[in-house]
């Protein structure tokens, strides 16, 4: 497959005369679309509801943008809640998944109205004590052994997440006899995978656990939740996954074990992030500089604090350089950041066209876990997040930061003192 931009090379450069690099720019119409794509893939189901991952892009801009479609959020803490509240994603919009949860963050949640999806049988008396049992309740489940993971979760086994099987049962009666009236379960044990499959057998695994569930305690399950975990293909020679195969394959098991076995109407939802946003997110940098010594390093005014996955998993992401695209790669480069760590490189032994200081390059699938990763150790500070409209007009959603920010939490005025 081919990776373009969204605009012309001569609008980007009038958006780099506005806003200085490197930059986060994000493309408004193509997520719509994509999430469309998504939500008709399951619209036989008519309580599916996709729950955008907060963590993958956490702007409010975003979030409303897909609040006006018809989405939800998934929220891991206070600070995504209280986005979600700003992006008026209430109630049971908002599926709270943590773990290690504080206290607070029960109290928001159920303060929200938020659907509350526990991680751990010990924290339904550590929920009750912060703000009660609620009605409708939800479990997250690890399969354990029974299922395989992918590289980038592992083996459901080695997991810190969810209940295992026999704790989900013993959970819900528990839960049930504190009062809660609605049940609903969820699984998240795959990330960035592409084989569209995986996600039919999530379906077949949780569409197995309602049933044993309504037959061995009477527990009716209001929703499934198959979480997130679509890839996107980072690579050129990767496909996106097939969402309608995924969603015609889910809707044969359902006619098959849900409808079969009585358990009509039951809901599914989704949590996927980096499938929304991921390809339609760019990061703009410019070459600050080229090192010759044993390898030929290009460097970026852009590093890990921009993008950490190549560093984190060693990940690939396409790079364009702008106004050489029909250029021969014929020159080996590593493209790094300037953090002081060896691993803040976005391509190593990348081929690409010949590059000079000052060019334009463009990394591809940064729309999701990417400004949302960023750190500032080494005080480096993180970048401006851009929305392209679907008008063609470009806003800042989020400024860059300034090294007043990164300063505003110390107590400059009591060094003074403490030298006395």
């Amino acid at each position: 497959m081919e990776k373009k931009l969204p605009i012309s090379n001569e609008e980007l450069s009038k958006i780099i005369e506005k806003h200085p690099t490197p930059f986060h720019l994000y493309d408004e119409k193509a997520i719509i679309n994509n999430v469309r794509q998504l939500q008709s893939a399951f619209s036989w189901n008519k309580g599916f509801r996709e729950y955008f991952a907060v963590k993958a892009t956490p702007n409010p801009f975003i979030l409303k943008i897909l609040q006006k479609e018809g989405c939800g959020a998934d929220c891991s803490s206070l600070a995504e809640l209280l986005l979600s509240e700003q992006s008026s994603i209430i109630g049971e919009e908002i599926m709270f998944t943590s773990n290690d949860t504080p206290a607070v963050e029960f109290v928001k949640a159920k303060e929200l109205g938020a659907t509350i999806n526990l991680d751990d049988i010990s924290h339904i008396s550590f929920l009750e004590k912060a703000c009660g049992i609620p009605e409708l309740i939800s479990f997250r489940y690890n399969p354990g052994k029974l299922r395989k993971g992918n590289f980038i979760i592992g083996n459901p086994e080695e997991s810190k997440y969810g209940f295992t099987r026999d704790q989900i049962f013993e959970g819900f009666k528990i839960v049930r006899d504190k009062g809660a009236k609605r049940f609903g379960i969820h699984t998240f044990v795959a990330s960035n995978e592409l084989d569209p499959d995986f996600f039919v057998e999530t379906a077949n695994m949780l569409f197995n656990l309602a049933i044993e569930l309504k037959n061995e305690i009477g527990i009716e399950l209001e929703f499934v939740n198959m979480s997130g975990g679509i890839g996107i293909p980072y690579k050129l020679d990767q496909k996106p996954v097939d969402l309608e195969y995924i969603g015609r394959n889910v809707q044969k098991l359902y006619n098959e074990m849900i409808i079969s076995n009585n358990l009509h109407p039951v809901k599914i939802f989704m949590e996927c992030g980096r499938m929304i946003t991921g390809p339609y997110g760019y990061l703009v940098s410019r070459v600050l500089h080229i090192k010759n010594i044993y390898k030929t390093y290009v460097g970026l005014d852009a590093c890990m604090t921009n993008l950490m996955r190549p560093a984190l998993y060693g990940a690939y992401h396409h790079i364009t350089v702008v106004d050489k695209e029909n250029e021969a790669c014929n020159q080996v480069y590593d493209v790094t950041g300037s953090l002081c760590e060896n691993n803040d490189k976005f391509a190593i032994d990348r081929k690409l066209p010949k590059i000079d200081i000052g060019d334009i390059v463009v990394i591809h699938d940064a729309g999701a876990h990417g400004h949302a990763m960023g750190f500032n150790y080494n005080g480096k500070l993180k970048s401006a997040e851009l929305l392209l409209r679907k008008n063609g007009a470009v806003l800042e959603i989020r400024r860059a930061e300034t090294i007043e920010d990164h300063f505003a939490t110390l107590n400059f005025r009591g060094l003074d003192t403490f030298a006395a």
